[in-house]
């Protein structure tokens, strides 16, 4: 694997949990929501990730030996909706309350994003302590020579 595909695995880490930041940010400004753009109650997204095979990039290593192999980086493949039942909220004053008196309200749990927007800040914070670490390497390396 060449040195220079440390930055589009990392590159390709960051893009992808930017969208995880977001679609977080959205479930949880919408946990509150009685009604969506459908008018029926928010529904949960989540994202969900694959491999994506990264280009070498030609030379690897410091002599500029072409090495055969491959690395892996993310891609998002789609932004599904969680299946779960939304929360059923007794309020028989709601405009939107059913004959039983209960709301229909998004099955956003503010709990899980909290702790899934941390995961995705940290994952993305390695990602950049990643590319940050490979800049250094590869500086280091053109003063070899000097």
């Amino acid at each position: 694997m060449s040195l220079f595909s440390i930055f589009k695995v990392a590159s390709s880490g960051m893009a992808a949990q930017s969208q995880r930041l977001n679609t977080v940010a959205s479930n949880i400004a919408n946990a509150d929501s009685a009604t969506g753009p459908d008018g029926k109650a928010y529904r949960a997204k989540q994202v969900v990730f694959a491999a994506q095979a990264v280009g070498d990039g030609g030379a690897s290593g410091l002599a500029g030996i072409s090495r055969a192999g491959s690395a892996t980086g993310v891609q998002v493949t789609s932004v599904i909706e969680d299946p779960s039942a939304p929360r059923k909220v007794y309020d028989p004053k709601h405009p939107l309350a059913d004959e039983g008196g209960y709301v229909a309200m998004p099955n956003v749990n503010p709990v899980d994003e909290m702790v899934n927007m941390i995961s995705a800040s940290r994952a993305y914070q390695n990602n950049v302590e990643t590319l940050n670490t490979a800049k250094t390497l590869l500086q280091k390396t053109l003063t070899i020579g000097q």
